[in-house]
């Protein structure tokens, strides 16, 4: 079994069963984090967050859409690092048009129902990152990688 098909079945539990990730911005050379919750497409191309424009996370997309996302399922146990498993997704993030956009929005409501009135909100940004690698660690150091082929 290939790394691919061995990575996307543990991808797709994983994005059922974690609801938020940790998105990885630059602020002018300096790494910035934030708490968001997301929503994946089924292919897996591409994650689904939410933002205000006006927020700090989006100006640093907007100067370098490079990002990363971090999602795991720690428990905040003792025995999370044999246990647990964390993904990074890498790719580069930008505020979908209005027609994708709507498909993307109504993707992130049926997985956060509970933040329709933020989505709702016209300061609201549906931004989609474009998936170019996942990188998966389970059992402390063991690594699988998803490198993503471009679509022409």
């Amino acid at each position: 079994m290939s790394a691919d098909q061995e990575i996307q079945p543990v991808l797709r539990d994983m994005f059922r069963s974690q609801r938020y990730a940790v998105l990885a911005t630059d602020d002018h050379g300096q790494p910035f984090t934030s708490l968001m919750a997301f929503a994946a497409t089924e292919d897996l191309r591409q994650i689904v967050i939410l933002t205000e424009r006006a927020r700090r996370k989006f100006s640093n997309l907007k100067a370098n859409c490079r990002v990363a996302l971090l999602i795991d399922d720690r428990k905040n146990k003792g025995t999370d690092a044999k246990d647990s498993v964390a993904v990074t997704a890498i790719g580069e993030a930008r505020e979908a048009d209005s027609e994708a956009g709507a498909a993307l929005l109504e993707l992130f409501l049926a997985r956060h129902p509970d933040l329709a009135a933020f989505a709702g909100s016209p300061s609201c940004a549906v931004v989609t990152v474009k998936v170019s690698s996942y990188k998966l660690v389970s059992c402390l150091e063991r690594v699988l990688e998803w490198r993503i082929e471009k679509e022409c």
